[in-house]
């Protein structure tokens, strides 16, 4: 018989028995698994039993479906691999030993917290000079240049008449 282990954090050991040939999972208390975390959408997946094959499904969810690491819309799920909803994983477990597994799957996982997604940086506000055309990165004027060399010459120029202004009155006396 096939199951679902949750592996998460706070709900580990949680099981559902895959008895029928459709179990659908989400975050209400219509689905067959009910997981009630957040980062899971209300009818996140369903897993469908095809002869020997078990296969899930998502339902649009909101924060994807993914089976080792892999976003998928629908794919067949093999024992000992992990199904992620959101930020909960479950492990695919039946009572016939995996051929041979890779590695020994650890019977807790930590939950890593999601970054930013490349499109929320994209969507972000822009700093000002930024070059939206190009490289993200935009040219300094030369205004800063300019700026810096006047003020140098202004202070050298005045050093210099400083200068001249005491040596003519030392020579004056």
């Amino acid at each position: 018989m096939a199951k679902l282990v949750v592996l998460s954090a706070g709900m580990t050991g949680r099981t559902q028995e895959l008895k029928v040939d459709k179990t659908t999972i989400g975050r209400v208390e219509d689905n067959a698994f009910q997981i009630a975390e957040p980062s899971v959408s209300s009818h996140h997946c369903e897993v469908l039993l095809r002869g020997s094959e078990v296969v899930v499904r998502d339902l649009n969810s909101t924060n994807g479906t993914f089976i080792n690491g892999e976003k998928v819309t629908e794919r067949v799920i093999r024992p000992g691999q992990i199904l992620r909803l959101g930020q909960v994983e479950l492990r695919l477990e039946t009572d016939v030993p995996a051929a041979a597994p890779a590695k020994k799957q650890l019977d807790q996982t930590l939950v890593m917290q999601r970054g930013v997604s490349l499109n929320e940086l994209e969507q972000g506000p822009r700093p000002a000079g930024f070059d939206t055309k190009g490289s993200g990165f935009s040219k300094k004027g030369d205004n800063v240049n300019k700026i810096f060399w006047v003020v140098a010459g202004l202070v050298g120029l005045l050093i210099v008449v400083l200068l001249i202004y005491v040596f003519m009155i030392a020579g004056a006396k």
